[in-house]
């Protein structure tokens, strides 16, 4: 897969060279690059926002910038019919909220391209724009604001690039996660020493009875569902 963003601070996408994402460069499963956005401005003091139309607080971006930045990372232009294969994400907490579902599904496309706002947004026209020459969507991982989209198209890459094939070394791991499977919560897991500050491990973990263990996790995880986020409790999954 092949993933770019676009922000006005690509440094901030330096956090994906750690850890497994780094690994998995390094192996050829991912191709990342951060853009900065002032690359396709036009003027001496790299502008890149303005005020927005109809008054109000705050700066607005500019679309000037992102057009040209838009067309050369899509391999596209203004004048032609031409469609990219990617899929272009608007970090915005007027989108649709991020989930699981929705990163199994981006894992699957060849490539992604995230486009990261500041100040109070993107100029509309941006939007509609990339919507003529790629798939378009917006994207929130939560009801709350932030100062820019980078740390969410950070948390989002990190979701979704963990689901291709090779990224994570025990694959079988993933089904057992929360919002995997069923949809439900994980369940609680424990490691040695069996005793730690006279907290015990469950007995039940310690039998070696592989169905007694399969139907203890299975019901912390409906309980634990049911505490934390009982949205999520599928109907048959009630004890």
């Amino acid at each position: 897969m092949r993933i770019d963003a676009i922000s006005i601070f690509p440094d901030y996408f330096s956090a994906l060279d750690l850890s497994l994402l780094g690994k998995a460069r390094d192996k050829g499963l991912i191709e990342f690059q951060a853009h900065d956005l002032r690359a396709w401005t036009t003027d001496k003091h790299k502008t890149v926002d303005d005020t927005p139309y109809g008054g109000g607080a705050g700066m607005l971006m500019k679309p000037e910038p992102w057009g040209l930045a838009l067309d050369e990372i899509l391999g596209v232009s203004e004048t032609s019919d031409e469609l990219s294969d990617a899929t272009v994400i608007f970090t915005s907490p007027a989108g649709d909220v991020f989930n699981q579902e929705i990163a199994y599904d981006l894992a699957k496309e060849s490539r992604l391209v995230f486009a990261c706002g500041r100040y109070e947004g993107i100029d509309q026209r941006v939007i509609d724009y990339a919507a003529t020459k790629a798939k378009v969507r917006l994207l929130s991982i939560g009801d709350y604001v932030l100062n820019g989209g980078e740390v969410a198209a950070i948390a989002m890459t990190e979701a979704i690039a963990r689901l291709i094939p090779g990224v994570i070394g025990n694959a079988e791991s993933l089904a057992e996660e929360s919002h995997s499977g069923e949809g439900l919560l994980e369940y609680p897991s424990y490691t040695k020493p069996s005793t730690w500050r006279s907290m015990e491990v469950p007995e039940v973990l310690l039998s070696g009875n592989h169905a007694r263990i399969a139907a203890w996790r299975y019901q912390q995880q409906v309980e634990r569902t049911r505490r934390v986020r009982p949205d999520l409790l599928p109907p048959e999954a009630e004890i």
